[in-house]
C-alpha cells in the first residue's frame, strides 16, 4: 500500500485528488493546505509520496519542499501544480523534488506516476521534461560562453574570480592567497578590465556561471 499526502491550498483540489487516487493500491493518509502544515502531516505521517502545489499562502512548497527535503527519512515529494515555467521546475527539483506534474495529467496516469515515484524513480510531466531540456540546453550555452571569456586568465587571476564569486572581500581574498590587500586590489581591477564587467557583482555572477563556484559557495565542477 502506498501512503500519500496531499498538499494545496484549496480543499476543494485536496478532496478531488483523494478520490482520485483511492485505490486498492493508493491510500491518502492526509492533507495540508499551506507549507508549514504540510512539514508538519509529514513529520505525523511518514507518507510514501506527497503531492505539492507551489504557491500556497504563507509557507509556500518550494519553501516546505527543502524542510522535507532536509528529512532524514524524507518521503518522495512530487511538485503538482498548474504552473509550469522553467523556474518553478528547475527550483523544485534543485530543492529535492523527484518529480513534477501539472494539475492536468489524466487521473489514470497520476496513479501511476505517483506509484512510480513510490519506488524511486523520477516523474515528469511530458510539458515539464520540455522545459527542463530546453533550460538545460540553454544553461549549457551560458556556461560554454562563460568559461571561454575567462579561458585564457592566469591561475592566480582565476583564483581571485573564484573568491569574487563566492562574495569574498578583498581583506578575504589576501588572506586566503597570502596577498596584500593592495596587490588584491590590483587583481580585481586587472579581472574586471579583462573581462568587460562594471563592477565586482558582475564578476562574481560570472564566476558562477562558468562553474568556478557552486550553490551557497561551495566550489563548482
Amino acid at each position: 500500500m502506498i501512503t500519500v499526502l496531499v498538499v494545496d491550498d484549496e480543499p476543494m483540489v485536496c478532496t478531488h485528488l483523494g478520490t482520485i487516487l483511492a485505490t486498492d493500491e493508493i491510500t491518502v493518509v492526509g492533507e495540508a493546505h499551506d507549507g508549514a502544515e504540510a512539514v508538519e502531516q509529514v513529520v505525523r505521517h511518514r507518507p510514501d509520496v506527497v503531492l505539492l502545489d507551489i504557491r500556497m499562502p504563507g509557507v509556500d512548497g518550494l519553501t516546505a519542499l527543502g524542510h522535507i527535503a532536509a528529512l532524514e527519512d524524507r518521503p518522495a515529494v512530487v511538485v503538482l501544480t498548474t504552473f509550469d515555467v522553467d523556474t518553478y521546475v528547475l527550483r523544485a527539483l534543485a530543492a529535492g523534488a523527484q518529480g513534477f506534474l501539472l494539475k492536468s495529467t489524466p487521473p489514470a496516469d497520476l496513479r501511476r506516476l505517483v506509484a512510480v515515484a513510490a519506488a524511486g524513480q523520477t516523474v515528469l510531466s511530458p510539458e515539464a521534461a520540455r522545459r527542463l531540456a530546453t533550460a538545460s540546453s540553454r544553461e549549457d550555452r551560458t556556461r560554454e560562453a562563460a568559461r571561454a571569456r575567462i579561458r585564457d586568465l592566469p591561475a592566480r587571476e582565476t583564483e581571485v574570480l573564484t573568491a569574487l564569486g563566492e562574495g569574498l572581500s578583498n581583506a578575504a581574498i589576501g588572506a586566503r592567497l597570502h596577498l596584500s590587500e593592495a596587490t588584491v586590489k590590483g587583481y580585481v581591477s586587472r579581472l574586471m578590465e579583462k573581462l568587460d564587467c562594471d563592477n565586482r557583482t558582475q564578476a562574481g555572477l560570472l564566476a558562477f556561471a562558468a562553474g568556478l563556484v557552486g550553490l551557497g559557495g561551495a566550489p563548482g565542477g
